[in-house]
């Protein structure tokens, strides 16, 4: 049971950190050792049948600990970045109700800062009609012109966000479209009321990379191509979000004949590296990440050391 006073927030653990830099086992192992529950914040585990190109939990590894907002979603199902923050909280609620640990893993920068910093997010469901609409008038007549709209409507959202980004761009002038309120009035921050302890795993980037080419070659070997066949053959559209996630996008124009098999994997290996690159640069602008080696011999003592320092102070 945790250790809190009445008159303290509830304490959180959140575990952050790279692709492969073994959020997944630190995780359990925290739930293990002090009654907890894992919440993954990790947009991909979210789809059923997903497994192996995820390197999600396996059956195994998530009877242990409880584990929450894996396999929710069918791959074909539409769900935003709102739905997610109201089903994380939630989640910690529920945990929190039973006296247990939430132990938040993830390393999606998008939904670990919605949830983590209590992001305001504008409550406008997809619109597929609309997204559409604004999909064929930049596909017709350039991001820069779709750009133009957004600044015409709402600067500050169009001054935040690179013509380039064109699912940000049409995101906004959706909400707008919706609601009549531009985005960057309805935005803003709420932090929950939790004593969090942000763990940051942390791997040498040349090592890293080495450490992902491996995985991708074992993800290969377990049938990460057999996975994505099946899931078209079940009728999951190529073009869905959950498929162009990373590893599942490359293994679709294989599949369809476009590239060969190194192809493929040097193409999975790439993308996961630029996006590796992405998660660091937000990982070290991120504030109060307690970093520890993720291939120091005693890491669990270690983690253990920090949070029993945190949930006793």
């Amino acid at each position: 049971m945790l250790n809190c006073s009445p008159q303290s927030d509830p304490a959180l653990v959140a575990v952050l950190g790279a692709t492969a830099t073994g959020k997944t086992d630190a995780a359990i192992m925290i739930a293990r050792e002090f009654d907890g529950e894992v919440v993954s914040i990790d947009s991909r585990y979210l789809y059923r049948g997903l497994d192996i190109g995820t390197a999600k939990p396996t059956p195994e590894e998530q009877t242990t600990v409880p584990h929450h907002l894996i396999d929710i979603l069918d791959p074909r199902e539409d769900y935003s970045l709102a739905l997610f923050q109201r089903d994380a909280f939630a989640a910690v609620d529920e945990i929190l109700g039973r006296q247990r640990l939430p132990v938040l893993a993830g390393g999606s920068p998008l939904y670990v800062r919605a949830v983590l910093e209590g992001w305001r997010i504008p409550e406008a469901p997809p619109d597929p009609a609309f997204r559409g609409e604004m999909q064929a008038f930049a596909d017709e007549y350039g991001s820069e012109a779709l750009h133009e709209r957004l600044q015409e409507i709402d600067p500050v959202a169009a001054d935040r966000t690179p013509s380039q980004n064109v699912r940000r761009v049409i995101r906004a002038l959706e909400i707008h479209h919706q609601t009549g309120q531009r985005m960057s009035d309805l935005e803003g921050k709420e932090p929950p009321p939790w004593d969090i302890l942000k763990i940051g795993l942390h791997i040498e980037r040349e090592l890293l990379f080495e450490r992902i080419d491996r995985r991708v070659d074992q993800m290969i070997d377990h049938g990460l191509v057999e996975e994505v066949r099946g899931l078209l053959e079940a009728g999951v559209p190529p073009d869905c979000t959950a498929m162009r996630s990373i590893g599942y996008q490359e293994v679709v124009p294989f599949l369809q004949g476009e590239c060969g098999r190194e192809e493929m994997i040097e193409r999975i290996k790439f993308s996961t590296h630029r996006y590796v690159r992405h998660q660091l640069t937000w990982l070290k602008k991120t504030p109060g990440i307690d970093w520890i080696d993720a291939l120091q011999d005693d890491l669990e003592a270690e983690i253990r050391r920090k949070i029993e320092n945190h949930i006793q102070r």
